[in-house]
Protein backbone atom coordinates (compact mmCIF):
# COMPACT_ATOMS: atom_id res chain seq x y z
CA UNK A 1 0.00 0.00 0.00
CA UNK A 2 1.29 3.45 -0.89
CA UNK A 3 0.92 5.83 2.04
CA UNK A 4 0.91 9.61 2.04
CA UNK A 5 0.87 12.03 4.95
CA UNK A 6 -1.70 14.10 3.08
CA UNK A 7 -5.35 13.40 4.05
CA UNK A 8 -7.01 11.24 1.41
CA UNK A 9 -10.82 11.14 1.30
CA UNK A 10 -12.36 7.68 1.38
CA UNK A 11 -16.10 7.52 0.82
CA UNK A 12 -18.63 4.73 1.30
CA UNK A 13 -22.38 4.85 0.74
CA UNK A 14 -25.27 2.74 1.99
CA UNK A 15 -26.16 -0.14 -0.33
CA UNK A 16 -29.18 -2.26 -1.04
CA UNK A 17 -29.43 -5.95 -0.10
CA UNK A 18 -26.46 -8.19 -0.87
CA UNK A 19 -27.28 -11.25 -3.01
CA UNK A 20 -25.40 -13.86 -5.03
CA UNK A 21 -22.73 -16.54 -4.66
CA UNK A 22 -18.98 -16.03 -4.24
CA UNK A 23 -15.77 -17.84 -3.27
CA UNK A 24 -13.51 -15.59 -1.24
CA UNK A 25 -9.71 -15.88 -1.68
CA UNK A 26 -7.78 -18.87 -0.35
CA UNK A 27 -6.72 -19.06 3.28
CA UNK A 28 -3.41 -17.34 3.99
CA UNK A 29 -2.37 -19.71 6.81
CA UNK A 30 -2.81 -22.77 4.60
CA UNK A 31 -1.09 -21.07 1.65
CA UNK A 32 2.05 -20.29 3.68
CA UNK A 33 2.24 -23.82 5.07
CA UNK A 34 1.64 -25.53 1.72
CA UNK A 35 4.63 -23.71 0.23
CA UNK A 36 6.91 -24.35 3.21
CA UNK A 37 6.07 -28.04 3.64
CA UNK A 38 6.19 -28.54 -0.12
CA UNK A 39 9.72 -27.14 -0.03
CA UNK A 40 10.66 -29.54 2.81
CA UNK A 41 9.17 -32.57 1.03
CA UNK A 42 10.64 -34.89 -1.56
CA UNK A 43 8.91 -34.76 -4.93
CA UNK A 44 6.26 -32.43 -6.29
CA UNK A 45 3.56 -30.65 -4.33
CA UNK A 46 0.68 -29.19 -6.33
CA UNK A 47 -1.29 -26.41 -4.67
CA UNK A 48 -4.62 -25.08 -5.98
CA UNK A 49 -6.49 -22.07 -4.64
CA UNK A 50 -3.31 -20.47 -3.29
CA UNK A 51 -3.75 -16.95 -1.96
CA UNK A 52 -1.65 -14.84 -4.31
CA UNK A 53 -1.25 -11.86 -2.02
CA UNK A 54 2.05 -10.19 -1.25
CA UNK A 55 2.60 -12.03 2.05
CA UNK A 56 2.30 -15.48 0.48
CA UNK A 57 4.29 -14.50 -2.61
CA UNK A 58 7.14 -13.42 -0.31
CA UNK A 59 7.08 -16.88 1.26
CA UNK A 60 7.26 -18.39 -2.25
CA UNK A 61 10.29 -16.22 -3.01
CA UNK A 62 11.93 -17.35 0.24
CA UNK A 63 11.42 -21.01 -0.66
CA UNK A 64 13.07 -20.40 -4.04
CA UNK A 65 15.98 -18.64 -2.34
CA UNK A 66 16.39 -21.66 -0.04
CA UNK A 67 16.68 -24.07 -2.98
CA UNK A 68 13.15 -25.30 -3.74
CA UNK A 69 11.70 -25.02 -7.24
CA UNK A 70 8.50 -22.99 -6.97
CA UNK A 71 6.46 -22.19 -10.09
CA UNK A 72 3.04 -20.75 -10.88
CA UNK A 73 1.23 -23.19 -13.17
CA UNK A 74 -2.09 -21.34 -13.57
CA UNK A 75 -4.56 -19.08 -11.81
CA UNK A 76 -4.03 -19.71 -8.08
CA UNK A 77 -2.25 -22.99 -9.01
CA UNK A 78 1.37 -23.59 -7.99
CA UNK A 79 3.94 -26.38 -8.11
CA UNK A 80 6.69 -26.90 -5.52
CA UNK A 81 9.58 -29.36 -5.93
CA UNK A 82 11.13 -29.71 -2.52
CA UNK A 83 14.62 -30.37 -1.21
CA UNK A 84 13.71 -32.65 1.71
CA UNK A 85 13.87 -32.14 5.47
CA UNK A 86 17.02 -30.20 6.48
CA UNK A 87 17.83 -29.76 2.78
CA UNK A 88 17.66 -25.97 2.50
CA UNK A 89 20.61 -24.24 0.83
CA UNK A 90 22.12 -20.99 2.13
CA UNK A 91 20.32 -18.05 0.49
CA UNK A 92 22.48 -15.62 -1.46
CA UNK A 93 20.58 -12.56 -0.21
CA UNK A 94 18.43 -11.64 2.82
CA UNK A 95 14.98 -13.23 2.95
CA UNK A 96 12.55 -10.31 2.71
CA UNK A 97 9.08 -11.09 4.09
CA UNK A 98 7.60 -7.64 3.58
CA UNK A 99 4.81 -7.28 6.13
CA UNK A 100 4.27 -10.99 6.84
CA UNK A 101 4.91 -12.02 10.43
CA UNK A 102 3.49 -15.49 9.77
CA UNK A 103 5.75 -16.21 6.82
CA UNK A 104 8.81 -14.86 8.63
CA UNK A 105 8.29 -16.78 11.87
CA UNK A 106 7.40 -20.09 10.22
CA UNK A 107 10.41 -19.95 7.91
CA UNK A 108 12.60 -19.16 10.92
CA UNK A 109 11.51 -22.51 12.33
CA UNK A 110 12.22 -24.34 9.08
CA UNK A 111 15.67 -22.71 8.74
CA UNK A 112 16.53 -23.33 12.41
CA UNK A 113 16.70 -27.08 11.72
CA UNK A 114 19.11 -26.71 8.79
CA UNK A 115 22.90 -26.18 8.99
CA UNK A 116 22.75 -22.88 7.12
CA UNK A 117 22.82 -19.16 7.85
CA UNK A 118 20.07 -16.84 6.66
CA UNK A 119 19.28 -13.17 7.15
CA UNK A 120 15.61 -12.35 7.83
CA UNK A 121 14.21 -8.93 7.04
CA UNK A 122 10.95 -7.15 6.27
CA UNK A 123 9.34 -3.76 5.91
CA UNK A 124 9.30 -1.06 8.58
CA UNK A 125 6.21 -2.55 10.20
CA UNK A 126 7.63 -6.07 10.46
CA UNK A 127 10.93 -4.70 11.74
CA UNK A 128 9.05 -3.27 14.70
CA UNK A 129 7.31 -6.50 15.67
CA UNK A 130 8.64 -8.89 18.35
CA UNK A 131 10.42 -12.10 17.33
CA UNK A 132 11.92 -13.16 20.65
CA UNK A 133 9.01 -15.49 21.58
CA UNK A 134 9.83 -17.56 18.49
CA UNK A 135 13.61 -17.30 18.78
CA UNK A 136 13.76 -18.51 22.40
CA UNK A 137 12.63 -22.10 21.72
CA UNK A 138 14.64 -22.26 18.49
CA UNK A 139 17.80 -21.42 20.46
CA UNK A 140 16.94 -24.22 22.88
CA UNK A 141 16.97 -26.53 19.85
CA UNK A 142 20.48 -25.43 18.84
CA UNK A 143 19.93 -22.48 16.50
CA UNK A 144 21.90 -19.30 17.15
CA UNK A 145 20.82 -15.71 16.59
CA UNK A 146 23.62 -13.54 15.21
CA UNK A 147 23.20 -9.87 14.48
CA UNK A 148 19.74 -8.62 15.50
CA UNK A 149 18.02 -5.46 16.66
CA UNK A 150 17.02 -4.99 20.31
CA UNK A 151 14.49 -7.59 21.43
CA UNK A 152 15.30 -9.92 18.53
CA UNK A 153 13.74 -7.61 15.96
CA UNK A 154 14.53 -7.64 12.26
CA UNK A 155 16.81 -7.58 10.45
CA UNK A 156 18.45 -10.57 12.12
CA UNK A 157 20.83 -13.36 11.22
CA UNK A 158 19.79 -16.91 12.12
CA UNK A 159 22.35 -19.71 12.20
CA UNK A 160 20.57 -23.03 11.91
CA UNK A 161 21.52 -25.96 14.14
CA UNK A 162 23.99 -28.51 12.76
CA UNK A 163 22.67 -31.09 15.22
CA UNK A 164 19.13 -29.98 16.20
CA UNK A 165 17.86 -31.11 19.59
CA UNK A 166 14.33 -32.32 20.29
CA UNK A 167 12.66 -30.34 23.05
CA UNK A 168 9.59 -30.33 25.24
CA UNK A 169 8.36 -26.75 25.07
CA UNK A 170 5.42 -25.03 26.77
CA UNK A 171 4.29 -22.02 24.79
CA UNK A 172 3.98 -18.84 26.91
CA UNK A 173 0.84 -17.75 25.00
CA UNK A 174 -1.60 -19.42 22.62
CA UNK A 175 0.31 -18.89 19.38
CA UNK A 176 0.18 -21.04 16.25
CA UNK A 177 3.29 -19.25 15.00
CA UNK A 178 5.42 -20.22 18.01
CA UNK A 179 4.11 -23.79 17.94
CA UNK A 180 4.62 -24.11 14.19
CA UNK A 181 8.17 -22.75 14.30
CA UNK A 182 9.12 -25.33 16.95
CA UNK A 183 7.51 -28.18 15.02
CA UNK A 184 9.14 -27.18 11.72
CA UNK A 185 12.54 -27.06 13.44
CA UNK A 186 11.73 -30.39 15.12
CA UNK A 187 11.43 -32.08 11.72
CA UNK A 188 15.24 -32.12 11.58
CA UNK A 189 15.81 -33.31 15.16
CA UNK A 190 16.13 -36.97 16.19
CA UNK A 191 13.57 -38.28 18.63
CA UNK A 192 10.33 -36.56 19.59
CA UNK A 193 9.73 -32.81 19.77
CA UNK A 194 6.78 -31.92 22.00
CA UNK A 195 4.84 -28.67 22.26
CA UNK A 196 2.33 -28.10 25.08
CA UNK A 197 -0.28 -25.33 24.87
CA UNK A 198 -2.45 -24.18 27.77
CA UNK A 199 -4.92 -22.80 25.20
CA UNK A 200 -5.15 -24.62 21.88
CA UNK A 201 -4.13 -22.48 18.90
CA UNK A 202 -4.75 -23.10 15.19
CA UNK A 203 -3.70 -26.62 14.23
CA UNK A 204 -3.05 -26.10 10.50
CA UNK A 205 0.61 -27.10 10.81
CA UNK A 206 -0.21 -30.37 12.57
CA UNK A 207 -2.87 -31.32 10.03
CA UNK A 208 -0.68 -30.50 7.06
CA UNK A 209 2.37 -32.26 8.52
CA UNK A 210 0.26 -35.41 8.76
CA UNK A 211 -0.94 -34.87 5.17
CA UNK A 212 2.70 -34.79 4.01
CA UNK A 213 3.55 -38.00 5.88
CA UNK A 214 4.92 -36.90 9.26
CA UNK A 215 4.22 -38.92 12.41
CA UNK A 216 2.49 -36.42 14.69
CA UNK A 217 0.05 -36.97 17.57
CA UNK A 218 -2.12 -34.33 19.22
CA UNK A 219 -3.88 -35.03 22.54
CA UNK A 220 -5.90 -32.94 24.98
CA UNK A 221 -3.94 -31.20 27.73
CA UNK A 222 -6.01 -29.80 30.58
CA UNK A 223 -9.35 -28.16 29.94
CA UNK A 224 -8.47 -26.11 26.85
CA UNK A 225 -4.93 -27.09 25.88
CA UNK A 226 -3.19 -29.52 23.52
CA UNK A 227 -0.03 -31.62 23.63
CA UNK A 228 1.57 -32.18 20.22
CA UNK A 229 4.32 -34.77 19.73
CA UNK A 230 6.27 -34.91 16.45
CA UNK A 231 8.69 -37.72 15.55
CA UNK A 232 11.67 -36.10 13.89
CA UNK A 233 13.63 -36.83 10.73
CA UNK A 234 10.75 -38.15 8.59
CA UNK A 235 10.82 -38.19 4.82
CA UNK A 236 8.00 -35.93 3.78
CA UNK A 237 6.44 -36.67 0.40
CA UNK A 238 5.00 -34.14 -2.01
CA UNK A 239 1.20 -33.95 -1.87
CA UNK A 240 -1.72 -32.19 -3.50
CA UNK A 241 -3.26 -29.38 -1.46
CA UNK A 242 -6.55 -27.60 -2.12
CA UNK A 243 -6.51 -24.33 -0.17
CA UNK A 244 -9.95 -23.67 1.37
CA UNK A 245 -11.55 -20.24 1.26
CA UNK A 246 -10.30 -18.01 4.06
CA UNK A 247 -12.77 -17.65 6.96
CA UNK A 248 -11.17 -14.32 7.89
CA UNK A 249 -11.89 -12.94 4.41
CA UNK A 250 -15.37 -14.48 4.48
CA UNK A 251 -16.08 -12.58 7.70
CA UNK A 252 -16.52 -9.33 5.78
CA UNK A 253 -19.33 -10.34 3.39
CA UNK A 254 -20.91 -12.46 6.14
CA UNK A 255 -21.21 -9.58 8.60
CA UNK A 256 -22.20 -7.19 5.81
CA UNK A 257 -25.05 -9.52 4.78
CA UNK A 258 -26.19 -9.90 8.38
CA UNK A 259 -26.55 -6.16 8.96
CA UNK A 260 -28.03 -5.11 5.58
CA UNK A 261 -31.76 -5.80 5.50
CA UNK A 262 -32.92 -8.24 2.80
CA UNK A 263 -29.47 -9.73 2.13
CA UNK A 264 -29.12 -13.42 1.17
CA UNK A 265 -25.70 -14.67 0.02
CA UNK A 266 -23.89 -17.98 -0.49
CA UNK A 267 -20.15 -18.49 0.07
CA UNK A 268 -18.45 -21.69 -1.09
CA UNK A 269 -15.61 -23.78 0.36
CA UNK A 270 -15.27 -21.82 3.63
CA UNK A 271 -12.81 -23.45 6.03
CA UNK A 272 -14.67 -24.86 9.04
CA UNK A 273 -11.72 -25.95 11.19
CA UNK A 274 -13.06 -25.61 14.77
CA UNK A 275 -9.97 -23.62 15.75
CA UNK A 276 -10.87 -20.95 13.15
CA UNK A 277 -14.65 -20.69 13.51
CA UNK A 278 -15.01 -18.70 16.73
CA UNK A 279 -16.57 -15.78 14.85
CA UNK A 280 -19.25 -17.98 13.30
CA UNK A 281 -20.05 -19.48 16.71
CA UNK A 282 -20.34 -16.00 18.20
CA UNK A 283 -22.50 -14.64 15.38
CA UNK A 284 -24.88 -17.58 15.74
CA UNK A 285 -25.11 -16.84 19.47
CA UNK A 286 -26.06 -13.29 18.47
CA UNK A 287 -28.91 -14.65 16.35
CA UNK A 288 -27.24 -14.79 12.92
CA UNK A 289 -28.77 -16.95 10.19
CA UNK A 290 -25.75 -18.93 8.93
CA UNK A 291 -26.48 -22.33 7.37
CA UNK A 292 -23.79 -24.86 6.41
CA UNK A 293 -24.02 -27.48 3.64
CA UNK A 294 -21.87 -29.43 1.14
CA UNK A 295 -19.24 -30.32 3.76
CA UNK A 296 -15.98 -31.85 2.53
CA UNK A 297 -12.29 -31.88 3.39
CA UNK A 298 -8.80 -31.64 1.90
CA UNK A 299 -5.31 -31.91 3.44
CA UNK A 300 -7.01 -32.50 6.78
CA UNK A 301 -8.94 -29.23 6.63
CA UNK A 302 -12.77 -29.27 6.64
CA UNK A 303 -14.75 -26.84 4.50
CA UNK A 304 -18.39 -26.15 3.69
CA UNK A 305 -20.78 -23.87 1.83
CA UNK A 306 -22.41 -21.08 3.86
CA UNK A 307 -25.77 -19.41 3.26
CA UNK A 308 -26.08 -16.12 5.16
CA UNK A 309 -29.22 -14.04 5.51
CA UNK A 310 -29.84 -10.67 7.15
CA UNK A 311 -30.61 -11.13 10.83
CA UNK A 312 -31.59 -9.20 13.93
CA UNK A 313 -28.52 -9.45 16.16
CA UNK A 314 -28.30 -9.17 19.93
CA UNK A 315 -25.31 -8.45 22.15
CA UNK A 316 -23.41 -11.29 23.83
CA UNK A 317 -20.38 -11.82 26.03
CA UNK A 318 -17.54 -13.56 24.19
CA UNK A 319 -15.52 -15.84 26.52
CA UNK A 320 -11.73 -15.28 26.59
CA UNK A 321 -10.98 -18.94 25.78
CA UNK A 322 -12.54 -18.38 22.34
CA UNK A 323 -9.89 -15.79 21.44
CA UNK A 324 -7.43 -18.12 19.68
CA UNK A 325 -10.15 -19.30 17.29
CA UNK A 326 -11.12 -15.78 16.17
CA UNK A 327 -8.20 -13.48 16.98
CA UNK A 328 -8.28 -11.90 13.50
CA UNK A 329 -12.06 -11.50 13.49
CA UNK A 330 -12.74 -9.52 16.67
CA UNK A 331 -12.58 -6.27 14.78
CA UNK A 332 -15.22 -7.21 12.24
CA UNK A 333 -17.25 -8.57 15.16
CA UNK A 334 -17.12 -5.03 16.57
CA UNK A 335 -18.99 -3.87 13.46
CA UNK A 336 -21.68 -6.52 14.01
CA UNK A 337 -21.84 -5.50 17.68
CA UNK A 338 -22.45 -1.88 16.67
CA UNK A 339 -25.63 -3.06 14.91
CA UNK A 340 -26.75 -5.52 17.59
CA UNK A 341 -29.31 -4.84 20.30
CA UNK A 342 -27.69 -4.46 23.69
CA UNK A 343 -24.06 -4.78 24.77
CA UNK A 344 -21.34 -7.04 23.35
CA UNK A 345 -18.35 -7.71 25.60
CA UNK A 346 -15.15 -9.25 24.24
CA UNK A 347 -12.28 -10.54 26.36
CA UNK A 348 -8.92 -12.15 25.73
CA UNK A 349 -7.70 -9.64 23.13
CA UNK A 350 -4.09 -9.03 24.22
CA UNK A 351 -2.64 -10.12 20.85
CA UNK A 352 -4.54 -7.39 19.00
CA UNK A 353 -2.35 -4.78 20.66
CA UNK A 354 0.91 -6.14 19.16
CA UNK A 355 -0.14 -6.51 15.52
CA UNK A 356 0.87 -4.03 12.80
CA UNK A 357 -1.31 -1.55 14.72
CA UNK A 358 -3.03 -1.56 18.10
CA UNK A 359 -6.09 -2.86 16.27
CA UNK A 360 -8.32 -2.87 19.34
CA UNK A 361 -7.94 0.82 20.14
CA UNK A 362 -7.96 1.77 16.46
CA UNK A 363 -11.25 -0.02 15.80
CA UNK A 364 -12.87 1.61 18.83
CA UNK A 365 -11.64 5.00 17.61
CA UNK A 366 -13.07 4.23 14.18
CA UNK A 367 -16.54 3.41 15.50
CA UNK A 368 -16.68 6.23 18.02
CA UNK A 369 -17.12 9.31 15.79
CA UNK A 370 -19.32 7.56 13.24
CA UNK A 371 -22.28 6.31 15.20
CA UNK A 372 -21.11 3.98 18.00
CA UNK A 373 -20.33 6.34 20.89
CA UNK A 374 -20.82 3.79 23.66
CA UNK A 375 -17.67 1.74 23.56
CA UNK A 376 -15.00 1.11 26.16
CA UNK A 377 -11.48 -0.12 25.52
CA UNK A 378 -9.18 -0.21 28.51
CA UNK A 379 -5.47 -0.81 28.79
CA UNK A 380 -5.98 -4.53 29.29
CA UNK A 381 -7.42 -7.27 27.13
CA UNK A 382 -11.13 -6.44 26.85
CA UNK A 383 -13.54 -4.29 24.87
CA UNK A 384 -17.21 -3.40 25.14
CA UNK A 385 -19.41 -2.21 22.24
CA UNK A 386 -23.05 -1.10 22.34
CA UNK A 387 -25.63 -0.59 19.64
CA UNK A 388 -25.06 2.30 17.25
CA UNK A 389 -27.60 4.46 15.48
CA UNK A 390 -28.78 4.02 11.91
CA UNK A 391 -26.18 3.28 9.27
CA UNK A 392 -25.59 5.81 6.52
CA UNK A 393 -22.97 7.71 4.60
CA UNK A 394 -19.59 8.45 6.19
CA UNK A 395 -16.68 10.50 4.90
CA UNK A 396 -13.41 9.40 6.48
CA UNK A 397 -9.85 10.68 6.24
CA UNK A 398 -6.65 8.77 6.89
CA UNK A 399 -5.43 11.45 9.30
CA UNK A 400 -8.55 10.89 11.41
CA UNK A 401 -7.53 7.24 11.77
CA UNK A 402 -3.99 7.70 13.04
CA UNK A 403 -4.23 4.55 15.16
CA UNK A 404 -4.00 2.37 12.05
CA UNK A 405 -0.65 1.47 10.56
CA UNK A 406 -0.79 2.21 6.81
CA UNK A 407 0.32 -1.34 6.00
CA UNK A 408 -2.39 -2.93 8.16
CA UNK A 409 -5.20 -3.42 5.65
CA UNK A 410 -7.68 -5.12 7.97
CA UNK A 411 -9.23 -2.03 9.60
CA UNK A 412 -10.03 -0.40 6.26
CA UNK A 413 -12.47 -3.15 5.35
CA UNK A 414 -14.25 -2.66 8.66
CA UNK A 415 -14.55 1.05 8.03
CA UNK A 416 -16.41 0.56 4.78
CA UNK A 417 -18.56 -2.18 6.26
CA UNK A 418 -19.49 0.18 9.08
CA UNK A 419 -20.78 2.58 6.46
CA UNK A 420 -22.75 -0.30 4.85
Amino acid sequence: MTYSDQPTPLEARSSGPLTGKVRVPGDKSISHRALILGALAVGETRVSGLLEGEDVLNTAKAMRALGAKVERSGNFAWSVRGVGVAGFAPPEAPLDFGNSGTGCRLVMGAVAGCPITAIFDGDASLRGRPMRRVLDPLELMGAKVGAAKEGGRLPLTLNGARDPLPVLYRTPVASAQIKSAVLLAGLSAPGVTTVIETEASRDHTELMLKHFGAQIVSTREGSHGRKIALTGQPELHGADVVVPADPSSAAFPIVAALIVEGSDIVLSDIMTNPLRTGLFTTLREMGASIEESHARGDAGEPMAQFRVRASRLRGVEVPPERAPSMIDEYLVLAVAAAFAEGTTIMRGLQELRVKESDRLEATAAMLHPYGSPDRDVGAGDGACFRQAGEGGRYRLYRDQLSGFHPDDARPWGRIFMRAR
